[in-house]
């Protein structure tokens, strides 16, 4: 309980960095017919998720212009390399590649997220310094998730506007125990 206290008031303490925690391994198909559905994409999320044999898709439906950012990042276990690398590309509404980065030639870095308290590999950015630099006109956009064996657990971080109401706040707490189990787990280490 004490814990859970102290995330509460260390969310609205320091909201700088915090993206918002989506645990989303394998509830969606994040296929190209049915991504995942990436709302009010200002807001800042960490998606934690897993390739399983195929890229993942995610969609965002901007009805107006917005700051756009997009990174990825893999959890750090303690007794591992960095595991695997992820790339992604920027799609528009036809499909077509408007830009993406490629996570296989980027220089991956270690960082430690305080709200979390895990270790990260940080990989490839739209942004810079975990901000977004970019604006996107109004429009459907997709981002694609890949890697060349499309395995391995990666969060997908969107959005750079840090905001923690109660549900935030909520999510946040109940499910940073299941996230920790599953993504920072030593014996996945091989």
């Amino acid at each position: 309980m004490f814990a859970r206290v102290f995330l509460i008031l260390a969310l609205l303490a320091q909201p700088a960095f915090a993206h918002a925690p989506v645990f989303d391994l394998n509830k969606t198909a994040k296929t190209a017919e049915a991504p995942f559905i990436v709302e009010d994409p200002e807001h800042s999320k960490a998606i934690f998720s897993e390739l399983t044999g195929a890229a993942h898709y995610y969609r965002i439906d901007a009805p107006e212009a917005f700051d756009f950012y997009v990174g990825m990042t893999a959890p750090k276990l303690d007794a591992c390399g960095l595991q695997q690398t992820f790339s992604f590309d920027v799609l528009n509404a036809d499909m077509k590649r408007i830009d993406g980065r490629d996570g296989s030639t980027f220089k991956w870095w270690e960082w430690y997220e305080e709200f979390g308290k895990n270790w990260y590999w940080v990989g490839p950015e739209i942004g810079k310094d975990f901000l977004s630099t970019t604006r996107y006109a109004a429009g459907t956009y997709y981002i694609r998730i890949f890697n060349k064996e499309n395995t391995g657990k990666y969060v997908l971080a969107v959005g750079d506007d840090e905001r923690f109401g109660p549900a935030e706040i909520f999510r946040a707490v109940t499910s940073m125990g299941k996230i920790n189990r599953t993504f920072w787990n030593n014996a996945d280490c091989s």
